[in-house]
């Protein structure tokens, strides 16, 4: 299965600002973009060129993709399935993102970062409806009821994590049970339940040309 293997610091500095790729970690002083501004590589302080409306619109598509830990193919059908639906093609495309299974087992604060709810998935740790999947981008619908499972260690572990991340809040279309370890999803996300800054309208762009 194919997977980004790329340095999280790296693609967070590339993109000029925290992607949050590593979790809490990327809060704390030893954060690479806080320490370092400029973008990776021996080439990096040379590379403050004012970029054309092109690398603008791909910067973001890239930091999109980024985010939400997916391939080049993987956002281009994402996009191709979003601009053939009814809707403005952004918000059906960040709609799509948000409905991954691993994107909801991190929003629901089971998770630090998606990589990790990502890796709780493909070991088999979520239900869906009382069956288990290894499909992080199995998309989730309202009336769906996720549910962590493991050892008893392992959900030792995912409740000390939504302790941890007690701080962050989940989105209302999500009914969250610390507990119980469980999730509902209760409707689909709007373009406000979303918080990530992602433009969509330069996706748009740079696919349409």
């Amino acid at each position: 299965m194919a997977r980004m293997i790329a340095a999280s610091c790296r693609l967070c500095r590339r993109e000029k600002e925290k992607l949050f790729l590593k979790g809490t970690k990327c809060t704390t002083d030893k954060c690479a973009v806080a320490r370092r501004e400029t973008p990776p590589g021996q080439h990096g302080q040379r590379m403050q060129r004012k970029g054309s409306n092109y690398l603008i619109q791909l910067r973001e598509k890239q930091k999109a993709k980024r985010i939400y830990g997916i391939l080049e193919r993987q956002f281009k059908n994402y996009f191709k399935k979003a601009s053939a639906q009814k809707g403005a093609t952004g918000d059906v495309l960040l709609r799509s993102l948000e409905t991954r299974l691993d994107n909801v087992v991190y929003k629901a604060c089971f998770a630090e970062s998606r990589a990790k709810a990502r890796q709780m998935v493909l070991h088999r740790h979520v239900k869906v409806n009382g069956r288990k999947l290894n499909v992080p981008s199995y998309q989730v619908v309202p009336g769906d009821e996720i549910t962590l499972s493991g050892s008893e260690s392992q959900l030792k572990s995912y409740k000390e994590t939504t302790k941890i991340l007690e701080d962050r809040t989940a989105p209302e279309w999500l009914e969250v049970s610390a507990e119980n370890l469980t999730v509902k999803i209760k409707r689909l996300p709007e373009r406000k339940d979303i918080g990530e800054a992602i433009q969509t309208s330069l996706i748009v762009e740079l696919y349409s040309k």
